[in-house]
């Protein structure tokens, strides 16, 4: 594997307690999946036994807020920065980040590093060399919007040339082969980032001129429970991997979702000549209460998303935090735990979150930010929601946002949150 020259190193304050081996990295990515589908996260709709053992060894997070749809979200986890700052088109990546993107800052902290599954970074047809400039060592990337991602998928591996894997189940590809490329990194003695932007629960591509395979013996394509549970088997699997090279204690286990839960999901086409779907509705149970979907909306159904850290023996057992995440904080998180200095001429907009899971003292994000293709924008803590053109909410008395608060709060506190928010959307000069 290529080895990258080491940029100067800082000792990171984790390896103040706990030594200085650098630990292994696994984040993991759903697609389309908020906290409702999530069993941990108090849903009852299906079944998650794999991830809910994940929270049980680590922590899980209360407010994480990303992006309402992919591709900005991808943008800010890539890169640590908002979207609206990169002035990037859909599914596109501005060059001028690929040196400082998030594979990059892991390279140079020494790690082998390696992506699998959903890309949207570009369509790779036009650059199959992309993965590599942004930091990645190996791919295993299905064609975004140029074939199938699930049941016989059109996969690029490396820069080659993609071809449809005839009879095979994308994301058990995937889990093979990040476990394969685990087990060769812990072999030869280098520590491992690996990315997993998952296929599942994103239902099929609707705009190509054949239809991709139905699930074997089914007329129609999974529907968004077989997806959810097929997606925690696929965690498992790589938990799996981690439990047999007997590497779980070294390596920080990351997981979380893009944005909000899918409101639909297609089923089957309907076979006629220009002819529509079928859809399902996507209404999922969370603590008794009948959630619809709300990927693509501002509002927590499509912002708020899971955030599972387990790293055994050094994140405590079962443990709940409350502080806030958004999706600008990876790339800074990820380069802590690495123990690499991120130049400061460089700004970004994330920070570290490390702190919160060893529970040391650090700083603690005060706002989280998060856009809808450049079109509104809210900045938020806890309870308290400012969006850029002027609503207010609580969101402690009203979780649905169903009623603004309007002009000057009368309450201390209301009034005192919203200054301090306006103050913080102010800062970052969105426009």
């Amino acid at each position: 594997m290529k080895k990258m020259p080491l940029s100067i190193l800082l000792l990171a304050p984790w390896a103040l307690c706990f030594g200085s081996a650098k630990p292994n990295v696994v984040l993991i990515m759903a697609d389309d999946v908020g906290c409702e589908p999530i069993g941990c996260y108090g849903g009852e709709s299906f079944a998650t036994p794999q991830i809910d053992a994940l929270a049980g060894t680590g922590m899980r997070f209360e407010h994480c807020y990303s992006m309402p749809v992919c591709h900005p979200s991808r943008l800010a986890l890539m890169t640590g920065r908002y979207p609206f700052r990169l002035k990037s088109g859909w599914g596109s990546f501005p060059k001028a980040e690929e040196d400082f993107s998030i594979g990059r800052v892991m390279q140079r902290a020494g790690y082998a590093t390696a992506v699998a599954g959903k890309w949207q970074m570009t369509l790779l047809k036009k650059d199959t060399k992309q993965p590599g400039r942004t930091g990645f060592d190996e791919w295993l990337l299905f064609g975004w919007h140029e074939g199938a991602r699930f049941h016989d998928p059109m996969l690029y591996q490396n820069d080659k040339t993609a071809r449809t894997m005839t009879g095979s189940y994308g994301p058990d590809l995937y889990a093979d082969f990040l476990s394969s490329f685990m087990q060769r990194s812990h072999e030869e003695g280098q520590p491992f980032f690996v990315y997993f932007p998952m296929a599942l629960a994103h239902d099929v591509t609707d705009d190509l001129k054949w239809q991709v395979p139905y699930a074997p013996g089914k007329d129609r394509w999974m529907n968004y429970g077989e997806m959810i549970e097929s997606m925690d088997v696929t965690v498992g699997k790589l938990m799996a991997t981690l439990d047999r090279l007997g590497i779980r204690k070294n390596t920080v286990v990351i997981f979380t979702g893009d944005n909000g839960t899918a409101s639909k999901s297609k089923l089957r086409h309907l076979g006629k000549k220009g002819a529509k779907y079928e859809y399902e509705k996507v209404v999922v149970t969370r603590n008794g209460e009948r959630i619809p979907g709300g990927k693509g909306s501002l509002k927590d159904t499509g912002t708020h998303v899971p955030l599972i850290v387990s790293w055994p023996g050094k994140v405590k057992q079962g443990a709940v935090s409350q502080d806030l995440v958004d999706f600008s904080d990876w790339l800074p998180t990820l380069a802590e735990l690495g123990g690499v200095k991120l130049d400061p001429k460089r700004p970004l907009d994330g920070q570290s979150f490390v702190g919160s899971f060893l529970d040391l003292q650090s700083p603690r994000r005060t706002f989280a930010f998060s856009e809808s293709r450049g079109k509104q924008a809210f900045v938020r803590d806890q309870r308290w929601k400012l969006y850029a053109n002027g609503k207010f909410h609580d969101l402690k008395k009203d979780p649905g946002e169903k009623k603004t608060i309007t002009g000057e709060p009368e309450d201390k506190e209301a009034s005192s949150a919203k200054a301090r928010l306006a103050q913080a959307l102010n800062k970052l000069n969105y426009k």
